[in-house]
Formats: C-alpha cells, sequence, structure tokens
C-alpha cells in the first residue's frame, strides 16, 4: 500500500496544474446531458450556445490564474509550461469562434447541435494534452482522441453523399497513419528503452556517440522510426504526401468544423512536432541549432525543408483549378502547412517563433475566408467560385472583408499574413550563412515562388466579386446576420491592426519559448 502514496500524491500535485483538461473533461459530459434535458425547450439552440461557451469560458478562466512556470505532471506524462499554455490560448479562442458560427447558421439542425457542441469541447480537450504531451504514449493517445472525435464530425451531415466520402476517407488514411506512427514509436522505445520525450533525446544522443558498429546497427531502426513518426504528424497537419484525405473532409465536413479543422488540429499538429523535434531529436544539453543534424546520417533539417518545399508546391498548384471554395481553401491550407514547416526546418528560436506567430495570424485570416464561405452558401446554396461574381454589389462589406482575408493568406502588407510569412522567411534567412545555407537559400526562393503562384488564384476569386458580372442575372442578395457582421468585421480589423502593430505578437511567443532556454 505504501508503495502507492508516491504515485496518489504525484496525481493530486498534477491535479492542480489539470485543471483546464478538467473542466474542459467536465463540461463535455455536462452538454451532453444538456442535449438530453433541453430536447424539447424552444431556447435550446441558445442554452446549449451558452453552455457550450461557458464550458470555454471556465477552462480559460482556470488557464489564466495558471503559473507559467515549467511543471511535469503525472510523472512526466504531461508538461505545463508557456509554451504549452500558449497554444492552449489558441485552441480555445478557435472552438469559441466554432461555437459563435455554427449556433448561428444552418449546418447543424437544433436537434443535433448539443452533440456537435460536446464533441468539440473533447478535441479541444485532446488538443490540449498535444501541447502539454512529454511521453510517447501520451502523445499517441492525445493525437487518437482529437482524430477519432474529428472522424465522427466530419461525416456529422446525415444522408450527405460528401460527408460521408470524406469521413470514410478521413477514418482509412487516418487509421493508417496512426498505425504507422505508432510501429515508429514501438522502434524508438526498442531502441531506447524509454517513452520520455526528453529521455529519447539523451539516449538518442548516446546512441550517436556509441561505435561505428553499433551505430550501423541502429541506423536503419532509427530512420524507419522517426520516418514513421514524422508521417503520423505529417498526416494531422496535411503534409504532403499526408495529405490525400483534406480536400475531400473539407468539402464534405459541415463548413463551421472545416474553419475548426483547418486550424485547431493543424495548431495541435506543430505544437507536437516543435515539442518532438526539440525534446526527442536533440539532447537535453544541445542548443536548438544542434538538431539531428546527423542523426542515423540524415540531414533531417533538410528532409522536413524538402517536405515544406513539396507541400507548398502542391498545394498551390492543385489550388489553381479548383472551382469550389472549400476545396480551394482546403488546398489553400496543405500550402500554408508547407510554409509553416519552413519555420520548422529552421531549427532555430527564431524557426519555432514563427511557427507559433503563423498559427495565431492563420487562426483569425482562415476562419475568416471560411465565414464568408458559410453565409455565401445560406444564401445561393452553392460554394462555387461563379457564385461570388458581383459579391461586391450584393454585399460590399463581405466582399472587402473576404479582399482582406485573402490578401492576408497571401502574405502581402500591410496585413497580418506577411507578418507571419515575413518572420518564416527571416527564420530560413538566418540559416543561409550557416551549414547547409545554399539549401536554405533555395527553400526561401521556391518559398517566394509559392507566394505568386498563390496571389494568382486568391486574386481570381477578389476578380470574380469586384469585376465580374453576377452568374445569375438575379442573383440573391447576401444577408449578413448582425453577429456575422460583427465577426467580419472583427476579424477584418485584427488582421489590419495586427499587420501594422504586431509586437504583442512577437513578445507572447518570445516569453512562450522559455522552454527552449531551459
Amino acid at each position: 500500500m505504501e508503495s502507492f502514496l508516491p504515485l496518489v500524491d504525484e496525481n493530486l500535485r498534477s491535479a492542480l496544474w489539470f485543471r483546464p483538461e478538467m473542466a474542459l473533461t467536465f463540461g463535455t459530459l455536462v452538454l451532453f446531458v444538456l442535449d438530453l434535458v433541453f430536447r424539447r425547450s424552444q431556447a435550446r439552440v441558445a442554452l446549449l450556445t451558452a453552455g457550450a461557451l461557458a464550458v470555454l469560458a471556465a477552462a480559460a478562466g482556470l488557464l489564466a490564474i495558471q503559473p507559467p512556470d515549467a511543471q511535469a505532471l503525472f510523472n512526466g506524462m504531461l508538461a505545463n509550461d508557456a509554451f504549452a499554455i500558449f497554444f492552449k490560448w489558441l485552441f480555445l479562442a478557435a472552438g469559441a469562434l466554432t461555437v459563435i458560427i455554427a449556433a448561428q447558421g444552418r449546418d447543424f439542425p437544433p436537434e443535433r447541435i448539443g452533440q456537435f457542441f460536446a464533441l468539440l469541447m473533447a478535441i479541444v480537450l485532446g488538443m490540449f494534452m498535444m501541447a502539454s504531451a512529454t511521453d510517447l504514449l501520451m502523445v499517441y493517445l492525445s493525437l487518437e482522441l482529437v482524430s477519432m472525435v474529428s472522424y465522427v464530425l466530419a461525416g456529422f451531415r446525415k444522408g450527405d453523399r460528401k460527408a460521408t466520402e470524406g469521413s470514410l476517407k478521413y477514418v482509412i488514411y487516418g487509421g493508417v497513419a496512426s498505425g504507422v506512427m505508432l510501429f515508429g514509436m514501438s522502434y524508438l522505445y526498442g531502441l531506447t528503452g524509454t517513452t520520455s520525450l526528453h529521455e529519447l533525446g539523451a539516449q538518442l544522443q548516446a546512441l550517436q556517440a556509441g561505435s561505428a558498429v553499433s551505430v550501423a546497427a541502429t541506423r536503419v531502426a532509427l530512420v524507419v522510426a522517426i520516418v514513421f513518426v514524422t508521417a503520423g504528424i505529417g498526416y494531422k497537419v496535411a503534409a504532403v504526401p499526408w495529405h490525400m484525405w483534406c480536400p475531400d473532409v473539407y468539402e464534405g465536413a459541415p463548413t463551421p468544423f472545416t474553419a475548426f479543422l483547418s486550424v485547431g488540429p493543424k495548431a495541435a499538429g506543430f505544437a507536437l512536432a516543435i515539442r518532438i523535434f526539440h525534446s526527442a531529436l536533440a539532447g537535453p544539453s544541445s542548443p536548438v541549432t544542434g538538431f539531428a543534424e546527423s542523426l542515423a546520417g540524415i540531414p533531417w533539417p533538410a528532409v522536413v525543408g524538402v517536405i515544406a518545399a513539396v507541400t507548398m508546391t502542391l498545394g498551390n498548384l492543385t489550388a489553381l483549378g479548383q472551382t469550389n471554395l472549400k476545396r480551394l481553401l482546403a488546398y489553400s491550407s496543405i500550402a500554408h502547412a508547407g510554409y509553416t514547416l519552413m519555420g520548422l526546418s529552421a531549427v532555430s528560436d527564431r524557426g519555432m517563433q514563427s511557427v507559433m506567430i503563423y498559427m495565431l495570424v492563420y487562426l483569425v485570416m482562415n476562419v475568416g475566408a471560411f465565414l464568408v464561405v458559410i453565409l455565401v452558401a445560406e444564401s445561393t446554396g452553392s460554394e462555387s467560385i461563379l457564385d461570388y461574381r458581383g459579391l461586391s454589389k450584393r454585399h460590399p462589406s463581405a466582399a472587402v472583408a473576404f479582399a482582406i482575408f485573402l490578401f492576408s493568406l497571401t502574405g502581402l502588407p500591410p496585413f497580418a499574413g506577411f507578418v507571419g510569412k515575413w518572420y518564416l522567411f527571416y527564420a530560413v534567412f538566418e540559416r543561409i550563412d550557416g551549414p547547409g545555407g545554399a539549401w536554405y537559400a533555395w527553400l526561401a526562393l521556391i518559398g517566394a515562388l509559392n507566394t505568386a503562384i498563390a496571389l494568382y488564384y486568391y486574386v481570381r476569386v477578389i476578380r470574380a466579386m469586384f469585376i465580374d458580372a453576377p452568374y445569375v442575372a438575379e442573383a440573391p442578395p447576401v444577408r449578413l446576420r448582425v453577429g456575422y457582421q460583427v465577426m467580419l468585421g472583427a476579424f477584418s480589423v485584427a488582421i489590419l491592426v495586427f499587420g501594422i502593430w504586431w509586437t504583442p505578437m512577437v513578445r507572447w511567443t518570445e516569453a512562450s519559448l522559455q522552454l527552449f532556454r531551459g
């Protein structure tokens, strides 16, 4: 019995730092109960929306009083630190925006919206744990929690062929990616004898320092393990070649959830990638810039850079031929994963900071873009680019807001997207004078060319809104609810303000990077 007392004490201590996650867990269960209690209430949607926002507010309140001191929780399974807290705020914002958008839209019938809110809270919980995971077991469990619930919500539209097809593909590709990642983790455990990310780093460095025979004997297994784990993370962020699920899922899923899916799980995937790459692929005493430059004889930063280049290029080139806005934004999302991987490939403090800044900016501009897709689809019943012809005459404010979002997604000044891309490119430029500088120069050039490609297909939509005549002579007017108008205005102002005054974002991300400075 006494042997269990230290474990009980550790769990009780950790629970004090785990309160936001506990609030989300309890809130998920409460929302399922409220869904049954208010099944026949006339104010059902309003009550459930208030309940979902209350759950997120409770988690936010507990997170706000959370000390930023780095703490290992539950015997090193999770970590509470400023890095995780940064991403948790981002996840809460994405969740709250999705709740507000879903409550006003027509994608969810009133009798099912409670289920959606409850499942959404479960995904936010999983993303919280992804950002905090410091053990391979917790990495896998948190990633699976997000994936399993996402499969359900991707096919939430009953009787919709596209939703069913997208959800089925999501499950199949997700199951394969999950199995591959777990197999890679088993190899890492077999090679090192530990599942702790911090201990993995030390063990891998020891393998590097071993005899030539021992290093050669483990090289293949180590390469397979890292490639398989990278594949699992690449699937989550929709990087090539693990992106195949993305367009069909984005098109078939309810659009409010598509907006959430394009930002929340992607940001969680990058948080997980940063933590794994820093903790597991660099020794505990190594500087970040010494990250696994030659682990198993493979230049891993260059490998990540190649994935970044291929991802942004394929995403942008495929987006050129799209006529459906949701599919266009899906391929655009793939391209943006490639841009973000540029920061990861830089393997420096600046690179990690650029990823965090870009995810923060991407949340606002991408959710804003999907919000315009929702309101146009509600008026026209379609998501075709043809329906955006003459939008500036039918609803000028929506057209102007959409133009701001698209220019920001391109990375043009003076919009916030320019700031995000500037930091990504700056992180790459900093490495040009160091080892492998020629490769980083090529990566920057590829990124610049892809920005020009993206500008072409974004401008095609803008031209349709402001120059082209309506596709239908009697095009229906676009009606905006007050809530949508407020959100579009807030998003537009935020993009303009942070495009000019980005100091708060930089300071916040710098403070959150104390993880990498010990």
